[in-house]
């Protein structure tokens, strides 16, 4: 009968051992799919962003700085995301690509703020498409970043609670970085685009 117990017990710690290794594991890729659904919404507006540039260079002519300062801000963004999409757990590329980020938007804030001097520009069908793409896509960012900073919170918590620390610890589980906005507080405004 003792043993009966005996082997009942070590069932349930191996059970038990079992499921919270497997949670970690469920929850690390919840946190790496949320940020594959940034990743589609950023690459998205990746490629709208030189389409803007150049709708807006044949009107901006005397602000080549401004639309080289976005397309390099672009750039810098594109491969920052790729850094971390090919590993979401890296805490020191998510906040590269945070930082990247914040200086892509300040970018483009810069450049629709000059745009407003130019009525052509403004009404131009082309620009406005491309205004209201970005602007849908920069919404769906926005909840896909939520999505995957619940994500983080949910797998970093199981990996600091008791027990699902000590798996973390022996099978390298390590905290996953939120995405956060890295602007100063003035620049944390909504950019305001109106055509």
């Amino acid at each position: 009968m003792g043993f009966i117990i005996f082997l009942l017990i070590v069932g349930a710690l191996i059970f038990w051992a079992i499921s919270t290794y497997n949670n970690l594991v469920s929850f690390r890729n919840r946190f790496k799919n949320g940020f594959a659904q940034i990743d589609v919404q950023l690459k998205r507006r990746y490629d709208l962003i030189p389409n803007l540039v150049e709708v807006a260079k044949g009107y901006m002519k005397h602000e080549r700085e401004t639309l080289e300062a976005v397309i390099a801000a672009r750039n810098q963004a594109v491969t920052a995301n790729a850094q971390v999409a090919a590993d979401p757990a890296n805490a020191a590329a998510v906040h590269q690509l945070s930082n990247a980020e914040g200086a892509l938007a300040s970018s483009l804030g810069k450049m629709f703020a000059l745009s407003e001097s130019y009525p052509d520009l403004k009404a131009n069908e082309n620009m406005l498409q491309l205004t209201e793409e970005l602007t849908s896509t920069e919404n769906k960012i926005s909840f896909a970043r939520q999505a995957y900073n619940d994500s983080v919170m949910q797998y970093n918590t199981a990996c600091e609670q008791f027990p699902g620390n000590i798996f973390a610890g022996m099978f390298g589980f390590k905290t996953a970085e939120l995405l956060e906005a890295t602007e100063a507080p003035e620049e944390r405004k909504a950019v305001k685009v109106s055509f």
